[in-house]
């Protein structure tokens, strides 16, 4: 009986060490630098099981032993992988890999809207956006989206980004609206969003903005028609807001709504997606009574109060076109456009 005793015990001291020897070559393997020679992206579906998932980093060259993979997450701790897009650095040890899939430490993809970008504009970057998933299913209106850098992940809709823009927008004009300075000549939100669409494509000189704003907002009290180029390349484009050349004087005469040459008063909608700066130019523009500006042949705008100023503006401006006066220094814009 104690012999039978004594060789259980034997047998159990070496099955004990032999365990706790492949525990602790499992161990180191877990910490030392993996196969991966370069930085890797490996995408994991959603529903993949843990072969499948120790099967994919196999395949894209980041781990080397699947089977200690699969170990790790059946009896380890790091439990509960999430899918998603991950960029391993180059040599990730597998303890990293887990620990990075248990985490959801997703690769983090960003969208930049710039300020002055027509919807269409929007909706041609968003369909070329790596990693976003779906067709637009219904193109939002012109000047709801806001200006400004989104983050996203991989298999985010394109409906998705859409709606966190609308909202975005949608929270910025509520919350300033109510701010706005007194007695300015805009019914609602949606003129003022139309207004600081124009103030948009007008300049690119942030110090600029309110300057150009109170022109319009001048115009609109005294009932001037706005006279805005902007509006007619919006028109003329369909709605893309750019053009390979200068208004033509038949371009000036189209007959739309948008034509702000043809017809008093603000256009049906806005012409882009105006910025924040934009909307506070609107809400809080300079005090000023000019009533018309025109390039000043640096990048920015002269003013004026009376129509004589504002022709002696403009043959300034023509002579430095043809080459009889010289420009001034170019303006810096400090603009995100």
């Amino acid at each position: 009986m104690k012999r039978w005793i004594t060789r259980l015990v034997v047998v159990l001291a070496l099955a004990g060490a032999v365990t706790g020897g492949f525990l602790a070559w499992c161990a180191a393997r877990m910490s030392e630098p993996g196969p991966a020679a370069a930085p890797t992206t490996v995408v994991i579906p959603h529903g993949a099981n843990s072969a499948g998932i120790a099967q994919l980093l196999k395949e894209a060259g980041v781990v080397e032993r699947p089977w200690l993979f699969l170990l790790e997450t059946h009896l380890g701790a790091k439990q509960g992988l999430r899918a998603g897009e991950y960029g391993f650095p180059a040599h990730v040890s597998l303890a990293s890999v887990i620990d990075m899939m248990h985490r959801g430490q997703v690769v983090i993809h960003r969208f930049t809207v710039a300020e002055g970008l027509t919807v269409y504009q929007v909706l041609a970057a968003l369909r070329q956006a790596e990693g976003l998933s779906g067709k637009i299913e219904m193109p939002p209106d012109e000047g709801s989206l806001m200006p400004q850098t989104y983050f996203y992940s991989f298999g985010d809709s394109r409906d998705g980004l859409i709606n966190r823009m609308t909202r975005a927008m949608n929270e910025a004009i509520d919350e300033m609206w109510p701010q706005r300075a007194a007695g300015l000549p805009l019914s609602n939100k949606i003129e003022a969003l139309v207004l600081a669409s124009i103030v948009e494509r007008e300049t690119a000189i942030p110090e600029e903005r309110p300057h150009i704003a109170a022109v319009f907002l001048n115009r609109l009290k005294q009932h001037m028609k706005l006279q805005s180029d902007p509006t007619v390349i919006y028109a003329v484009s369909h709605g893309e807001g750019l053009l390979d050349h200068a208004l033509s004087h038949d371009e000036l005469a189209t007959a739309s709504p948008f034509n702000t040459y043809a017809v008093e008063g603000l256009p049906p909608g806005p012409i882009c997606n105006p910025g924040r700066a934009s909307l506070q130019a609107v809400l809080h523009p300079l005090a000023s009574d000019d009533l018309y500006f025109v390039a000043d042949g640096s990048g920015g705008h002269v003013f004026a109060k009376t129509l004589g100023e504002h022709n002696r503006n403009v043959a300034r401006l023509r002579r430095m076109e043809d080459g009889t006066l010289p420009p001034p220094a170019v303006k810096k814009v400090k603009s995100a456009r």
